[in-house]
C-alpha cells in the first residue's frame, strides 16, 4: 500500500480523499491555486504546495506543475478525484513516465471513453445498445445538419470531448440547428479544447440511470449496482438516488450485463461509471465516466464500502474481494448543494459563506464539503458548496430524512440552492418516482415559485436585529453589513431611520426604528409601530415583546440579511428608500455582470435597435453560460467590453438608451 500520496484536486472531493486516507495511515499531499490558499483541503492535508493563479487553467489543470509537486514531496501516487485532470489520458501517461501511480483506469481506457463518438463505436462492437445517432468524423455543418435530419427531431447535440452538460444542446426543428451547433461547439472549445460533436436522437422522456463498475488489473471487473440522476438543471446532476427505483428485475439485470461489457471492452481497472439512458424497458449506452463521481456516497450508503479505500487498493495491485458485488442494504438519496440562483435560471453566485451548519441524524445523514464558515465562494470553480446525503431502510425512509436534514441545514451569506432543494425534496411526484431528466423544468412552477412575502414579525426582526447586532459586534463586517451604523445622521436616540427592505426581491416595505432605552420601536408602513427587545447571546438573538421571546436566526449577506423565525426562511434585500425614482430605470439600462467571469459573445453593436427578452451577450463563469437579455426596449447606446474580456462583478456590459432602430 501507498505511504503518501497526492491529490491533484480541491474542495470536497479532495476533502473526502484526505480523510479515507488518513484513515489508512496514509500521508496526503494538497495542492492548492491562489484563491485556495486558506481553503479547507489545504488546511485537512499534512501537507500542500502553492501551484499557481486562481483559474484552474494556470493552477490545477498544470500537470507539469502537479507532478513536480509530486515528485518534490516524495509521493507515491496521485488521486485525481473528478474533474480537472481525472479523465485526461495525457495526465495518466505523465504519471506513469514519472513512476507515480495514477489511481484511476489506465489511460487507454481514458483515451478509449473519453472521445463520445468513438465510445459508442466501441460500445456498439461489444454489443451494448446505444441511442440512434451520428458519431462520425465529418464535422462540417452540412453534414451534421443532414445527419441531424436523418435521425429525425428532436436531436441532442453533444460534445464528443466531455461531459457535465456542456456542449450539449436539444435542437427541435431544423432551422434552429445551425445557431445551436454554433452554441455547442463554443461550449465545448471553451471547456474541453476541442469543439467535435456528435448526435443523437432526443428521448421525450429519458431517466438518467448508471451503473457503479469497479475492475482490478487481476481481470475482474464486477458491478455495484444502480444509480438514478434524472433529476437535473442545465444538464447536470441536482439529486441522485441508488439503486434506481421502479426498474424490473429483468432491466436491472440488463444494465448490470451492459455495464460490465463496456467495462471489460477497454480494459477497464478501478471505478468508474457507465451511464445509461432509459425509457420504459429499453436502455441505451449515454456515456462511461472512468472516474469516481460526484454521486458515489449513495453507492457506498447502499453497500457499506469506502470506494476512495477501494481506488487505493486496487492502484496498488489489490484484488477485488471474491464477495463482491455485495447485496444492497436499504436506500440512500443525495443532493447537491449549489451557490446559485435557481429562480434567476440557477446562475451561479459568489460572496463569502457567513453560515454553514450540517445537522447528523444519528449516522444517517452525511454532508461532504469543501468549505468551512467565512470561506469565500469565487467565480473560477464549480459552485457546488456542500453534498447531503441520508440513508434509509427503504426510499421513502431516506427521502423523509434527507428531507429533515435540509430543513435544519443552515446556509447563509451567498445565494444558494437550499430552499429548492428543500421543495423538491417535499414535491409528491418525487415522492412517487415519477423520474426523468425533464422533472424540473416540468414542475418549475412549484419549485421555482417566489416565497410568500414576509410577515410583519420578520421584518421587525431583521430591522432590529440589524440595530442590534451593530450595537454589540463592532467587527469590520457589522460596520460594513449595517445600515443603521452606515446611516447620516444616526444617533441612539432621537429621529428614526428609515430603511426600504425587499422580500426576496418581491415587493419593498419602508421600515423606520427608532432606538429607545430598553430597545426599539419598529415602524412598517401600513402599521402601528411596535416596541421590541433583542437579546443577542453568543450570536443567538431572540425578539421580546411584551412578555413573550422567540428565537430567531439573523444573518447578514451583502446588500440585506437573512431571517429565520417560526420555522421560514427570508432572504431581505437593501434599498434606499430616498432614491429617486428614476433610479429603477437606469438600472435597466447599464447592464452589468451579475458575476466575474469572461464575455464569450457580445451579440449587438453600438446604435442597434433592440427588444425586450433579446439576447445580448454571454458571460461564461463558474463553468456556466449566463445570457444577458434586454430588460426592455431600446438602442445600445455603449459597450463597456470587448468579446472574450474577463470582467469582474459589476462591470458594464453595455447600456441601453430609450428609442427604436431606424429603418435603413
Amino acid at each position: 500500500m501507498f505511504t503518501k500520496i497526492l491529490i491533484a484536486n480541491r474542495g470536497e472531493i479532495a476533502v473526502r480523499i484526505i480523510r479515507t486516507a488518513r484513515r489508512m495511515g496514509i500521508t496526503t499531499v494538497a495542492v492548492f491555486s491562489e484563491a485556495d490558499a486558506k481553503a479547507l483541503h489545504v488546511r485537512e492535508a499534512d501537507e500542500a504546495y502553492a501551484i499557481g493563479p486562481a483559474p484552474a487553467a494556470q493552477s490545477y489543470l498544470r500537470g507539469d506543475a502537479i507532478l513536480e509537486v509530486a515528485q518534490r514531496s516524495g509521493a507515491q501516487a496521485v488521486h485525481p478525484g473528478y474533474g480537472f485532470l481525472s479523465e485526461n489520458a495525457d495526465f495518466a501517461e505523465a504519471c506513469a513516465a514519472a513512476g507515480i501511480a495514477f489511481i484511476g483506469p489506465p489511460a487507454s481506457a481514458i483515451r478509449a471513453m473519453g472521445s463520445k463518438a468513438e465510445s459508442k463505436r466501441l460500445m456498439v462492437a461489444a454489443g451494448v445498445p446505444t441511442v440512434p445517432g451520428y458519431h462520425g468524423e465529418a464535422q462540417d455543418e452540412a453534414t451534421l445538419a443532414a445527419e441531424a435530419s436523418r435521425i429525425g427531431f428532436p436531436v441532442l447535440i453533444k460534445a464528443s470531448a466531455g461531459g457535465g452538460g456542456k456542449g450539449m444542446r436539444p435542437v427541435y426543428a431544423a432551422e434552429d440547428f445551425a445557431a445551436e451547433l454554433a452554441g455547442a461547439r463554443r461550449e465545448a472549445k471553451a471547456a474541453f479544447g476541442d469543439d467535435r460533436v456528435l448526435i443523437e436522437k432526443y428521448l421525450q422522456r429519458p431517466r438518467h440511470v448508471e451503473v457503479q463498475v469497479f475492475g482490478d488489473s487481476h481481470g475482474r471487473v464486477t458491478h455495484l449496482h444502480t444509480r438514478d440522476c434524472s433529476v437535473q438543471r442545465r444538464h447536470q446532476k441536482v439529486l441522485e438516488e441508488a439503486p434506481a427505483p421502479d426498474l424490473s428485475d429483468a432491466l436491472r439485470a440488463s444494465l448490470h450485463e451492459a455495464a460490465e461489457n463496456a467495462a471489460r471492452a477497454v480494459g477497464y481497472t478501478n471505478a468508474g461509471t457507465v451511464e445509461f439512458v432509459v425509457e420504459g424497458d429499453a436502455a441505451y449506452f449515454l456515456e462511461m465516466n472512468t472516474r469516481l463521481q460526484v454521486e458515489h456516497p449513495v453507492t457506498e450508503m447502499i453497500t457499506g464500502l469506502d470506494l476512495v479505500e477501494w481506488q487505493l487498493r486496487v492502484a496498488a495491485g489489490e484484488a477485488l474481494p471474491g464477495a463482491w458485488p455485495p447485496a444492497p442494504g436499504g436506500h440512500a438519496v443525495e443532493v447537491r448543494l449549489y451557490a446559485e440562483e435557481p429562480e434567476q435560471d440557477f446562475r451561479p453566485a459568489t460572496g463569502r459563506l457567513t453560515s454553514l451548519r450540517p445537522i447528523h441524524f444519528q449516522g444517517h445523514t452525511r454532508v461532504d464539503t469543501g468549505f468551512r464558515e467565512g470561506d469565500a465562494v469565487t467565480a473560477f470553480y464549480d459552485p457546488m458548496l456542500a453534498k447531503v446525503i441520508a440513508w434509509g431502510e427503504d426510499r421513502d425512509a431516506a427521502l423523509i430524512r434527507l428531507a429533515q436534514a435540509m430543513d435544519a441545514l443552515v446556509v447563509e451569506g451567498v445565494g444558494n440552492n437550499a430552499r429548492f432543494l428543500r421543495r423538491l425534496l417535499h414535491h409528491p411526484a418525487l415522492r412517487a418516482a415519477e423520474l426523468d431528466t425533464g422533472f424540473i423544468a416540468r414542475h418549475a412552477g412549484l419549485l421555482l415559485a417566489p416565497p410568500e412575502p414576509a410577515p410583519d414579525d420578520v421584518l421587525i426582526a431583521a430591522a432590529a436585529g440589524e440595530a442590534a447586532q451593530a450595537a454589540h459586534d463592532w467587527s469590520e463586517q457589522a460596520f460594513f453589513g449595517s445600515p443603521w451604523l452606515r446611516a447620516a445622521g444616526w444617533r441612539l436616540q432621537g429621529s428614526a431611520e428609515v430603511l426600504s427592505l425587499w422580500d426576496d426581491g418581491i415587493r419593498p416595505r419602508r421600515v423606520a426604528l427608532r432606538h429607545l432605552a430598553d430597545g426599539f420601536e419598529v415602524s412598517i408602513e401600513g402599521a402601528p409601530p411596535r416596541r421590541v427587545g433583542i437579546n443577542v447571546q453568543a450570536g443567538d438573538f431572540a425578539l421580546v415583546e411584551g412578555s413573550v421571546s422567540r428565537s430567531f436566526g439573523f444573518f447578514l449577506e451583502q446588500g440585506g440579511c437573512s431571517i429565520r423565525l417560526d420555522g421560514g426562511r427570508w432572504r431581505l434585500h437593501r434599498r434606499d428608500p430616498y432614491a429617486p425614482a428614476s433610479e429603477g430605470a437606469a438600472s435597466e439600462s447599464r447592464l452589468s455582470a451579475p458575476i466575474p467571469g469572461r464575455v464569450v459573445r457580445l451579440l449587438v453593436s453600438v446604435g442597434e435597435g433592440v427588444t425586450k427578452g433579446q439576447l445580448l451577450a454571454v458571460l461564461e463563469a463558474m463553468k456556466t453560460e449566463i445570457k444577458i437579455t434586454a430588460p426592455r426596449d431600446g438602442i445600445v447606446a455603449h459597450l463597456g467590453c470587448a468579446e472574450g474580456e474577463t470582467v469582474e462583478e459589476g462591470v458594464e456590459i453595455l447600456s441601453l438608451a430609450p428609442g427604436e432602430a431606424c429603418e435603413i
